[in-house]
This record gives structure tokens, C-alpha cells and sequence, in this order.
């Protein structure tokens, strides 16, 4: 699998929802590098993992709307934006932040990201 498929598939709809499938594309040493429209975080494998289960908690969808993506060597930059649907009201799509992030892999997996975000 190349860098970009790896990348492609992490963003495939609903993954984020479920931390057993979260977990197979994570490297042991990940760290994320976040800037958000909130501050700055930054996110080690346990954070991303526990950050899919509040998800999970409070959305019954999750659908990335892919932008662009470029993949050079074991880098990959993607652009996209996610949507939901709450547990509270499933049948309305809401847009819930735009998203840029470059990706280094390492080992097959995702070992390093550095993430902006920007809530709608």
C-alpha cells in the first residue's frame, strides 16, 4: 500500500468512529502537532484513540469530503472537510470543521501529523 492509499483509507467515512479500526492505522510513537482555531494540542496515539471514542459517543456518522491530496515519498498532504450527524438529530448532515494535515509515514502506519483546522 502506498503512502497515499494508507492516507485515503484513514479518512474513509465513519473510520474515525471506531477506535479498533483508529488503531490499525496509527504508528506506536505517533504524535499529532494540532493547530485549531481553539490553540494549539499536541496529540500522542492514546489521545487520537480516546479522542474516536468521544466521537463515537456523540455522532452516528462521520464523512470526509476530500479536496486534495499530495503525496511526495513517504509524505502525504491532505485537505478535506468533516461532516456528522448526531446521535440527536441522525438525519441532518453538519459540517464540523475544514481540515489540512500533512502525514509522514513511518513503518506503514502514521507516525507523524501536523494538523490545522478551522471549525465551521
Amino acid at each position: 500500500m502506498t503512502a497515499k492509499e494508507l492516507v485515503l483509507d484513514f479518512y474513509k467515512n465513519d473510520l474515525l468512529l471506531h477506535k479498533s479500526e483508529v488503531n490499525e492505522f496509527l504508528h506506536e510513537d505517533l504524535i499529532i502537532e494540532w493547530n485549531s482555531s481553539k490553540g494549539f494540542v499536541q496529540m500522542k496515539k492514546q489521545d487520537v484513540l480516546n479522542l474516536s471514542d468521544e466521537l463515537s459517543k456523540a455522532y452516528v456518522r462521520s464523512k470526509m469530503r476530500i479536496t486534495h491530496v499530495v503525496e511526495e515519498g513517504n509524505m502525504v498532504s491532505i485537505r478535506y472537510s468533516h461532516f456528522v450527524k448526531t446521535i440527536e438529530n441522525p438525519r441532518e448532515e453538519m459540517l464540523l470543521a475544514h481540515f489540512f494535515v500533512i502525514w509522514e509515514i513511518k513503518d506503514g502506519k502514521l507516525y507523524r501529523g501536523y494538523q490545522m483546522s478551522q471549525f465551521s
